[in-house]
């Protein structure tokens, strides 16, 4: 029996037509929250991340910790464990993620033209239809920025991704049903030998690269037959030492007979292949007034491997935490807007398990007894040794983690 997969745009009036498709088929439905679930179980990953994942936005950290990568990673095996089921209705974004060898998966895209979507927009957030466009815009934006994750292409609505494309608002669920209903039944889309090797190969390439995930790897993997091929493509400076840890850790893997290595088409650019090591700090945000001492510094902690980017003021800072995790901040007192202690005392209402590491050209003793009042981490004045900050860094680092795994057991 095919599974079916069915993506929709935001604001299509596609609720009707999947209830239709569900009804009619029998099929069991599986949503966007069932996947991020069961990702969360299998891989260790927070479900609020694997969501932010799903809806395209990218940390601002991401260069250096790769959690986009690692996140479809994870989600790529909770797919791939489903596709040698039967009768399932593969719902929302996740779908992107099945390979073009499955075929008996029958591919369904729901979608309607532009002044329809802004329309329903417009009536459903009580907005005029120029910000019902910029809504669209931004849905269609994050979309988008998921299947480039996904499938490394930039258009959601190409036909390469989809079998059928059905216009909501020209078509009944009715008529949606019975076209897809009859291509349900299309040899091209029955379970095959070639097609159910194909889900196998999917799902034990989906097992290797979570397991080079976990030990910080994000590379490009595929599988034929029990053969694995690894592509690197990222400049590394010690390449077979790098082959040979990655062979090494994808040999654990049951099924895996065989493990090739090739580079691939941007190996020779500029950008180098890092290892995401778990136990660094790799998200810190430094905010500084002072550009080039913030510059500096962050490129000296780049090569010690840990990550970070830069707020120029306290306003900055503050606006990066609604929208991304750092894990530590190292913070000045004196800056132009809202000041050091505001910053830190604002962290510490509303993002508690930011350890903020305050680091002062100006401060007093006074300064100090505050700030530490206010739950800072510690205190540093500049000019610092750095060694001393990478020090108090991963002391910071394993602070977090200690107090997150006190939150889970408790």
């Amino acid at each position: 029996m095919p599974l079916i997969s069915l993506v929709y745009g935001s604001y299509c009036r596609s609720e009707p037509f999947v209830a239709e498709l569900e009804r009619r088929s029998g099929y069991r439905r599986l949503e966007e929250s069932d996947w991020i679930a069961a990702a969360a179980d299998t891989c260790g990953f927070a479900a609020e991340k694997l969501s932010r994942v799903l809806t395209g936005k990218t940390s601002i950290f991401n260069a250096f910790t790769h959690e986009m990568e690692r996140s479809v990673a994870c989600l790529r095996l909770a797919l791939a464990g489903r596709l040698t089921e039967e009768g399932l209705l593969l719902c929302g974004r996740m779908a992107y993620l099945v390979p073009k060898t499955v075929t008996h998966v029958l591919r369904v895209c729901l979608i309607a033209d532009r002044k329809f979507r802004a329309e329903v927009a417009a009536r459903e957030r009580g907005v005029d239809a120029k910000e019902a466009l910029r809504i669209l815009q931004k849905d269609d934006e994050a979309l988008a920025a998921w299947v480039k994750a996904a499938s490394g292409d930039t258009d959601p609505w190409s036909p390469a991704h989809h079998d059928i494309l059905l216009p909501t608002d020209k078509t009944t669920p009715e008529a949606a049903g019975n076209l897809i209903l009859q291509h349900l039944e299309s040899p091209a889309v029955k379970p095959t030998e070639d097609s159910r090797r194909a889900a196998a190969d999917f799902l034990l390439a989906a097992r290797v690269e979570t397991a080079l995930a976990n030990e910080g790897h994000t590379v490009a993997v595929a599988a034929a037959d029990g053969v694995v091929e690894i592509t690197i493509n990222k400049y590394v400076l010690m390449l077979s030492r790098l082959e040979e840890e990655l062979k090494t850790i994808a040999r654990t893997v049951p099924g895996v007979r065989d493990v090739r290595m090739r580079v691939g088409k941007d190996f020779h650019q500029a950008d180098v292949y890092r290892r995401f090591d778990f136990n660094l700090p790799s998200k810190i945000l430094l905010v500084d007034d002072e550009r080039e001492f913030a510059q500096t510094l962050s490129e000296r902690l780049l090569m010690r491997d840990m990550g970070s980017t830069v707020a120029y003021d306290g306003e900055s800072a503050l606006a990066m935490l609604q929208e991304d995790e750092p894990e530590v901040m190292i913070l000045d007192l004196k800056m132009p807007g809202i000041d050091g202690i505001e910053v830190l005392r604002r962290v510490k209402q509303t993002r508690p398990e930011i350890e903020v590491i305050i680091l002062t050209g100006h401060g007093t003793e006074a300064d100090r007894v505050t700030c530490m009042a206010l739950g800072a981490f510690a205190y540093l004045n500049k000019p610092v040794d750095i060694e001393v900050l990478t020090e108090t860094l991963r002391q910071a680092k394993e602070k977090m983690r200690q107090n997150l795994a006190a939150r889970k057991s408790s």
